[in-house]
């Protein structure tokens, strides 16, 4: 996420990610660029799925949404209030659970549940520097123990 959000002025990207269809969309593409693999018997043709953006293995009939493995599966928030956590915490990663939830008007503990799993996605990135990966740790322990 961190070559993608990056240097992205803020306008384009409130622009841009302005729906959850958008967002789906979006990981949709990036999650499948190189072609869609069946999770479960990794066969490689596929169908539209019942939602948006998912796909649907013509073998084994197994579903898969555009947010399955990846930080947004299961979100509880909305999509594009999601992305915007993440494009916030991508361009300047020492940003605060309370400014994220002054930002966004969301709850606090939200804005740390999802900055804390976003740490975790850099923690298994090859993106990121392993200095970005402490500084960020570091930023979510101290926010949690100002709780």
């Amino acid at each position: 996420m961190k070559k993608i959000f990056n240097n992205i002025p803020i306008k384009i990207f409130n622009a841009q990610f302005t729906d959850k269809n958008v967002c789906l969309k979006f990981l949709s593409d990036q999650k499948w660029q190189n072609g869609f693999v069946c999770k479960k018997c990794g066969h490689t043709n596929f169908c539209k799925g019942k939602t948006a953006y998912s796909r649907r293995c013509t073998k084994c009939k197994s579903e898969e949404s555009a947010t399955a493995h990846t930080m947004f599966h299961r979100c509880h928030i909305p999509l594009t209030t999601a992305f915007k956590i993440a494009y916030l915490v991508c361009n300047k990663p020492k940003i605060s659970s309370y400014e994220l939830s002054r930002l966004l008007d969301t709850r606090q503990m939200t804005c740390w549940k999802f900055k804390s799993k976003i740490a975790e996605c850099i923690e298994n990135s090859n993106e990121y520097s392993m200095v970005e990966k402490v500084e960020l740790k570091n930023v979510i322990i101290k926010s949690k123990a100002d709780d």
